[in-house]
């Protein structure tokens, strides 16, 4: 049956975020160490612009907005995926230890390949490192899916081995950034505290099918999430395959945590915090909470990278840390509220 007025709703809802990210996205390009004009930006868009603001929106500022944009996405679906499966509201990728077994693996491979990752960044490094992150964020949901399992996923053991994982994989990854030179190591060290610093076109391009084709998978998977809500028996009895399922889904959200990792660092609260804005905007079914996350997420995104870039200029602030600022105390406010 439709629902005329939360339909009504979802649509103004999505238009006011969208535009809202549409604002954030130009004033994301005309602030930083160069400040460039809205006349100046039109102008460029036309060819019209100088050499220097061609440099910095074309090869700096867009790629990283646009990375901004599809990190944001990735962290926000993921995070209401795995609420979505284990029924749990603090569920999220950083928090269950998936985005740091990412991490473990991409630190892990910038060490073993001698810190020349970021050096001259080549098409095969940029292109490895998302199937690298990759197989660290399955490693980690592995462990987690069988160390939790006792006749079937219950959410809390879920949760807690999460905890316990995401805590190892943290010091393994501590134990390998000490073996980096002291450049190399605050390097890494900004890019595990969540950053998209020095993102160009080929990261884009290297993140972009992943994400585009599991967001529209689990756009179309979202009624199991429904199902799945309503308890085990319930979902069994409307005939879904439930561990079938549950499994899917997980892995669609290790695959988009474990991309946007490979990019962006260990950003945590992210896929937390914007999956509970959304179901508070627009209810709980997935064919709108889902698309709703996705803009919140890509939103929160942006307003904390033109934050972390702006704030302490010419400095930058990771946007991992930005976002930890505010996903903290709402983190506390989920664990009060409850």
């Amino acid at each position: 049956m439709i629902d005329v007025k939360k339909d009504k709703k979802f649509i103004y809802t999505i238009g006011i975020i969208t535009s809202l990210i549409i604002i954030t996205f130009l004033v994301s390009l005309n602030m930083g160490s160069l400040k460039i004009g809205v006349i100046d930006v039109i102008k460029t868009f036309l060819g019209q612009g100088s050499r220097a603001h061609e440099i910095a929106l074309f090869r700096l500022r867009l790629p990283r907005i646009v990375i901004g944009i599809l990190i944001g996405t990735a962290l926000a679906v993921a995070g209401a995926i795995l609420q979505g499966v284990t029924k749990n509201d603090l569920a999220d990728s950083g928090i269950l230890g998936i985005n740091s077994g990412a991490s473990l693996f991409v630190v892990a491979y910038i060490y073993f390949m001698n810190g020349n990752v970021y050096d001259g960044v080549s098409n095969f490094t940029v292109f490895t490192m998302p199937i690298v992150a990759l197989s660290g964020a399955l490693f980690g949901a592995f462990l987690i899916y069988i160390l939790a399992w006792k006749n079937g996923i219950n959410s809390s053991m879920l949760l807690l081995v999460g905890i316990g994982i995401n805590t190892a994989f943290t010091s393994l990854l501590t134990i390998f950034q000490l073996k980096f030179t002291t450049q190399e190591f605050n390097r890494v060290l900004a890019w595990t505290s969540g950053s998209i610093w020095g993102t160009n076109w080929k990261y884009v391009m290297a993140v972009l099918p992943f994400i585009l084709i599991f967001m529209g998978i689990t756009l179309y998977k979202s009624r199991y999430l429904d199902i799945l809500n309503l308890g085990d028996e319930v979902a069994t009895g409307l005939g879904a395959d439930v561990e079938k399922e549950r499994r899917r889904l997980i892995i669609y959200a290790v695959i988009l945590a474990g991309v946007a990792t490979s990019v962006a660092g260990s950003i945590a609260f992210l896929g937390l915090v914007s999956p509970h804005i959304a179901r508070r905007l627009v209810g709980p079914k997935h064919k709108r909470l889902i698309p709703t996350s996705a803009l919140i997420g890509a939103l929160i995104l942006l307003i904390a990278d033109t934050i972390s870039r702006n704030l302490l200029a010419p400095m930058e602030i990771p946007v991992g840390i930005v976002i930890s600022i505010i996903g903290v105390p709402y983190f506390i406010y989920l664990m009060l509220a409850d």
